[in-house]
């Protein structure tokens, strides 16, 4: 197992586990507030939000920023342990 990045909060959390986690949290609705882009407002769907947000790196900050600032005291897998 790499210790690489022991740090960092989104280690071994994939980007559709970002999203789809975020959107549970936010809705759609919630995240097109927090982070003004198209994927999130016009007809939003995880399989989109993904394309945009694997081809956009300063999306991809931004939603990877949200994540942590929402559940950096909370285990990345949703328990709340």
């Amino acid at each position: 197992m790499s210790n690489e990045q022991p740090n960092n909060p989104l280690h071994g959390l994939t980007l559709e586990m970002v999203v789809t986690r975020l959107m549970d949290h936010y809705g759609w609705d919630g995240l097109a507030q927090r982070i003004d882009i198209n994927c999130f407002k016009s007809d939003p769907s995880v399989k989109s939000s993904l394309k945009f947000l694997r081809k956009t790196q300063w999306a991809r900050d931004k939603v990877e920023g949200l994540y942590v600032a929402t559940f950096s005291t909370q285990s990345p897998w949703g328990n709340g342990q």
